[in-house]
């Protein structure tokens, strides 16, 4: 049973959050969770970081993206796609490192929501202008933070599907 009970398997997407400060520590170790993530190629990795919790910020995301509003804390992740090294694959790059901060939310008793801002063009830009991202550059998605509300604790549910595995070839 202790199996079950490991971070990546415990870790929901939380929607709710209590109305409590996140510690800039907590959010720290996140950020440097991201920074840990694999990449195309060492050292060219595309991501870049906007930690918001100034509530008028989090309520004009959340005119686009409706979870942001409440969220104590959202990081919005940025492509510097000038230095990625395969100009091609900066979305899977920003995923790892959204992944990883999500994880580590929880190992540091914390929730979080992926909330995708990518490949909508639109949305990318209107993310982009309310944060002063440069023109180069794209908004990711954003993550949101907080401590859990109550009914919404990260915990084990069962998504194992034998059916989708295959062995060999399909």
């Amino acid at each position: 049973m202790a199996e079950l009970e490991t971070i990546i398997n415990t870790r929901r997407s939380i929607r709710e959050y209590e109305d409590r400060e996140v510690e800039d520590e907590k959010i720290l170790k996140i950020l440097k969770a991201g920074m840990q993530a694999p990449g195309s190629r060492l050292g060219a990795e595309p991501w870049e970081f906007i930690v918001v919790k100034d509530k008028e910020t989090l309520a004009k995301m959340g005119e686009i993206k409706p979870r942001v509003t409440n969220a104590p804390v959202a990081i919005v992740i940025v492509a510097n796609i000038e230095r990625a090294f395969y100009k091609a694959v900066w979305q899977q790059d920003c995923s790892a490192a959204a992944e990883n901060m999500l994880l580590e939310a929880v190992e540091l008793g914390l929730g979080g929501l992926w909330n995708g801002v990518a490949p909508i063009e639109e949305r990318m830009d209107a993310i982009g202008e309310i944060v002063k991202i440069p023109k180069e550059h794209k908004a990711f998605c954003i993550i949101t933070l907080g401590y859990p509300a109550e009914g919404w604790e990260n915990k084990y549910m069962d998504k194992f599907d034998e059916s989708r595995i295959h062995y060999e070839t399909y």
